[in-house]
């Protein structure tokens, strides 16, 4: 399916949702006890017509329409720590919602972090190490860029040599789909990494800048940090797709070294964790189980969905509504928090754990 039928598909449905009032009239069986948002970028919308990680990122007025729903809704905005003990406790007597940032560019700081003091709303920032080390690879915007300032791309793709035409945004948006996909297909990370710096390195595009770049410093985290509105958790060391890691013991030290290196940058342990990525072909039962063992309190995926009171036993696979860029419309946002388009998406299962 071609991304622009499958966003056409999505926001139908939404307005179905919506426009009937069905989201209302589903939201006491569908709606469950509560719901983790998800973000990546807070920043003014760019100019660029080719933009394939535009799901990425939110403006800060829809941000801030964003955050002023929450707080005229009839749910408690809690801390991470406060949804793990109100789960354990089986503490349901309100409805309520948690506030997660992945990554921690810098533009959160910039934004969305002033706004989120304006309202005065915890929220929980997942740090991979190497981001403000300044060794991370965001191979999503080497890709980006390869293909936005070129008009031709040499690739092998499954052992043939290939010559596409990106010359027109059309073009480049067909390319960057094609050849995401056939990243993602890769067995393993390192794989996936090796073609992107290779085009990267032929098309002169510098990689290591974007996280120079984009990524909060040590200094600004650990400001940040201090405030008792955030609490910072882990987001590995790489930001690989663990399930790509064949080996055991490099995917538990991903996640146990990221926690040591925030605990001795920051001088507090986290307890919870965000899986890069977060699909089912980026975690599973294995990265589960490993989280577990590692004493993480919660671990967060990208699997769309409500939270269950089911969900307590299941503390290491935790669904999340993701604030898409594509879908910055306050009532796309109201149906998604209904669990009425999470419901359908899954199935009507309430806990999807495999």
């Amino acid at each position: 399916m071609g991304a622009l039928l499958r966003k056409t598909i999505i926001r139908s449905g939404l307005e179905t949702l919506y426009f009937t009032g069905a989201h209302h009239l589903l939201r006491p069986a569908l709606g469950g006890v509560g719901v983790i948002l998800t973000l990546h970028h807070v920043r003014p919308p760019r100019p660029d017509a080719f933009q394939p990680n535009r799901l990425l990122e939110i403006s800060p007025k829809f941000f801030e329409r964003l955050l002023h729903i929450l707080k005229r809704m009839r749910v408690d905005v809690i801390s991470i720590d406060e949804m793990h003990r109100r789960m354990v406790a089986g503490d349901f007597k309100r409805r309520f919602a948690v506030i997660t940032i992945d990554d921690g560019y810098k533009d959160i700081k910039e934004f969305a972090y002033p706004l989120l003091q304006k309202y005065e709303m915890p929220f929980t920032l997942y740090i991979p190490t190497s981001f403000p080390d300044q060794l991370g690879e965001l191979w999503w915007l080497g890709l980006e860029a390869v293909i936005a300032r070129n008009t031709r791309i040499d690739l092998s793709i499954n052992g043939e040599y290939r010559h596409f035409d990106c010359a027109t945004v059309a073009q480049k948006r067909e390319l960057g789909c094609e050849i995401y996909r056939y990243l993602r297909s890769m067995k393993t990370e390192k794989e996936l990494r090796e073609i992107v710096r290779e085009l990267c390195a032929r098309y002169k595009v510098d990689m290591a800048a974007f996280c120079r770049d984009l990524s909060m410093s040590w200094g600004e985290i650990a400001e940040m940090a201090e405030d008792p509105l955030v609490t910072i958790g882990a987001h590995t060391v790489s930001h690989s797709m663990l399930k790509k890691i064949p080996d055991d013991a490099a995917v538990r030290a991903e996640m146990e070294q990221s926690r040591a290196v925030l605990e001795a940058a920051l001088g507090k342990r986290p307890e919870h964790l965000a899986y890069p990525v977060g699909d089912p072909t980026a975690a599973g039962p294995r990265e589960f189980r490993i989280a577990a063992e590692l004493g993480f309190k919660t671990a967060v995926t990208t699997r769309p969905g409500v939270l269950f009171k089911a969900h307590r036993d299941h503390l290491m696979v935790l669904p999340r509504i993701s604030v898409n860029g594509e879908f910055q419309r306050s009532r796309y946002l109201k149906v998604l928090m209904s669990g009425a388009a999470t419901a359908m998406w899954n199935g009507f299962r309430r806990v999807n754990a495999a």
